[in-house]
């Protein structure tokens, strides 16, 4: 979508912010993209969503400089997904969110100077090495208000007491998908409060973007959510094509449609695997990679890849459908229909199982929506939150499929809701793979690539939620402001509140359940 973005007053910012959600029931913050807009000075993008609708809005707000400082009214107290959000952009651009009850950076060292996605932050190499020190650990948070002359004021707020026992699940722990830190308060193995700590493999993926030709930057894409990244490319040729106006043919459409399904099987099965080893069972782990290896042979024949295909680019996909693609779509979904039962007798109806999903990780629909956890682990709560139906691309409104949800609430619902939506992704492909129109497989671009100045949004189904790509362009080669809204992020952000009060040992399943890929975090 191209956004037309709503301004508002500094003084009636929260309040028309709080009118837009409890009057017009924008209830789910898509994302808060902070951005550097030169001359104006340093800012937000609030993309919105009315959840009934599914109509979206875009809010602008420009923060005001007090000295060297630049502050905003933060909006945690209508949409909890503010929280990291905020966090975010005060990271990278150092805007100061008044209310915000921790303002830490989120990635970056506590001892980083700076903040990169300024534009006038210098990058050179010499002045941003690599230090073997240990970064600085803080034991409060900062919280920012303006005092009745209008001066900043910076209070500290202790994290934790010196009688909570504290512990780290992570860096480097097989059940955080990664290297991610949970810096985890306990009362005896009762769960009381959840930091978590991110950036371990930042890689400053947006701030490249900025140096970066279109083409450049798709690379990127395939590295982030690498389980998703079919998906996660498609978002970001899909907001470029947007903005050029690029008519797609409809093979093209066809064949991403296919092998985003193909993407989200691979992932789903991958999860059901990992799920099951997390709770100690090999043998269902052992069937899931088994079956996986045919969705990976199937999409190599055609991209040349396994994990990181590199398949899509501007104006289509990089080569022709392999001849063998059919057929081998075809046996594969005739081969995964009956092995879906044999997941669930191995692993999804055993009691141990059940024992530890059930009534485990549990949050409210309201709460899902409020801190925007997309995909099936929103869905387990009955959110319908799938951008396929909502925001339709390419095939998906074209074709007969449900969108699964159910009213669990829990770690075992999202478990269930990806073995349905397996039999859904089958359901599309079988529809599609026999119907593939003639015509082109690329349309074919200018040799320098320019997207024309406007600021556009677009999204994508991926395998853990929505993930969008934002994009700010001034007319040139490269983009003044690429942000990419990543899946995990927003999931991360609600483990706290779903694993308070639960044991220690339901933190693992309950990350197990969620999903999140760290790369995709933390770009």
């Amino acid at each position: 979508m191209k956004l037309n973005n709503i301004e508002f007053q500094a003084a009636d910012f929260v309040s028309e912010m709080k009118k837009l959600k409890n009057e017009k029931y924008f209830d789910y913050l898509v994302t808060i993209v902070g951005e550097d807009f030169g001359e104006e000075g340093l800012g937000c993008i609030y993309i919105l969503e009315n959840t009934e609708s599914h109509e979206r809005i875009s809010v602008k707000a420009i923060a005001k400089q007090i000295g060297e400082d630049y502050v905003l009214d933060s909006v945690t107290n209508s949409w909890k997904a503010a929280d990291f959000l905020e966090r975010e952009v005060y990271d990278f651009l150092g805007i100061k969110f008044l209310g915000h009850p921790d303002m830490r950076r989120l990635y970056l060292r506590n001892d980083f100077v700076g903040y990169p996605l300024r534009k006038n932050y210098d990058t050179a190499p010499e002045k941003n090495g690599y230090t073997l020190e240990d970064d600085i650990e803080l034991n409060y948070t900062c919280q920012y208000s303006l005092d009745g002359d209008g001066c900043l004021v910076e209070r500290h707020v202790p994290l934790f007491t010196d009688d909570d026992f504290v512990i780290n699940i992570g860096p480097q722990h097989p059940s955080t998908h990664g290297v991610l830190r949970l810096q985890t308060i306990l009362d005896g193995e009762t769960i009381k409060r959840i930091y978590p700590h991110l950036g371990y493999i930042h890689r400053g993926m947006e701030k490249m973007c900025e140096e970066y030709t279109y083409p450049q930057t798709l690379a990127l894409t395939d590295r982030m959510d690498y389980l998703s990244a079919m998906m996660n490319r498609h978002a970001l040729v899909g907001v470029i094509e947007e903005a050029m106006e690029v008519e797609l043919t409809d093979r093209i459409r066809y064949i991403r449609t296919i092998m985003d399904e193909l993407q989200r099987i691979d992932s789903h099965l991958l999860y059901l695997g990992c799920c099951a080893q997390d709770l100690g069972a090999l043998t269902a782990f052992l069937y899931s990679m088994r079956d996986r290896e045919h969705v990976l042979n199937v999409m190599e024949e055609t991209t040349g890849g396994r994990l990181i295909q590199n398949y899509y680019r501007i104006g289509g996909c990089q080569e022709d459908i392999d001849p063998n693609f059919v057929n081998n779509c075809k046996t594969l979904c005739s081969y995964l229909k009956p092995m879906l039962k044999e997941y669930m007798d191995v692993f999804g109806n055993n009691v141990i199982t059940k024992n530890r999903f059930v009534g485990i990780g549990t949050m409210s629909k309201e709460n899902i929506i409020s801190y925007g956890v997309t995909g099936a682990s929103g869905r387990a709560s009955g959110w319908k939150n799938d951008v396929r139906k909502n925001h339709p691309y390419d095939m998906y409104d074209k074709v007969e499929w449900d969108e699964i949800t159910n009213d669990f609430c829990d770690s075992y619902g999202r478990y269930l809701v990806r073995i349905d939506e397996i039999r859904q992704s089958i359901r599309i492909i079988e529809q599609l793979v026999d119907n593939i129109p003639e015509g082109d497989y690329y349309v074919k671009q200018k040799p320098i690539i320019k997207v024309p100045e406007g600021q556009w949004y677009f999204s994508c189904e991926g395998s853990r939620g929505e993930i969008g790509v934002y994009l700010d362009s001034k007319g040139d080669k490269s983009p003044y402001r690429l942000k990419f809204r990543p899946m995990g992020l927003n999931h991360v952000a609600a483990m706290d509140e779903m694993l308070r009060g639960e044991k220690i040992a339901d933190l693992v399943t309950t990350g197990a359940a969620l999903d999140f890929v760290i790369p995709d975090i933390d770009r």
